[in-house]
């Protein structure tokens, strides 16, 4: 039998963000949410569904967003693959940076951890401090989350928004 780190089976609490931008867009998040219910990732909150319009590119259909509050018993790169792997399933095609897509899996914040593993996986998400489609979903599950690294709750990251991201995105 093999021996196996006591923490990988400890149940980590994992914030997902699931977007799309192609196709019927809640039909393809919400296959996602499927996917990874059946991949053993435990929904706990779901936020509301919220359309901004496609960054950089507001020329690009808009995308619908939501924030998922989960539980999760894998490490973060086996995670990752999962999420990688259920994008593939719904059709994600390999295409330049930004481009439209099906579905779109980040990870957001894996409980609380720290790691940067070069053009694999930042956490927290690298850029989510600055993302009015993560942010506000965030607040809706989690009104008491802190990041990670730069230990700002979530009040004030919102707040530091510029007014346009605030007045861009809209609940669906």
């Amino acid at each position: 039998m093999k021996n196996q780190d006591i923490s990988e089976n400890l149940a980590k609490i994992v914030f997902l963000g699931v977007g799309s931008n192609l196709g019927d867009r809640r039909e393809n998040i919400d296959r996602a949410k499927f996917q990874l219910k059946q991949n053993n990732i435990k929904l706990i909150s779901v936020s509301k569904y919220y359309e901004t319009p496609s960054w950089p590119n507001p020329k690009y259909p808009k995308y619908l967003n939501i924030i998922l509050k989960t539980i999760s018993h894998y490490d973060p790169l086996k995670l990752l693959n999962i999420c990688k792997g259920i994008e593939v399933n719904l059709g994600r095609k390999k295409s330049k940076k930004n481009s439209p897509r099906i579905c779109d899996i980040d990870i957001i914040d894996f409980n609380g951890m720290k790691l940067n593993i070069k053009s694999k996986l930042n956490l927290p998400h690298k850029r989510m401090h600055k993302r009015n489609f993560v942010l506000i979903p965030l607040f809706e599950v989690e009104k008491n989350w802190i990041h990670p690294s730069k230990k700002l709750d979530i009040k004030t990251l919102i707040s530091l928004l510029p007014a346009g991201d605030i007045t861009s995105i809209k609940q669906i």
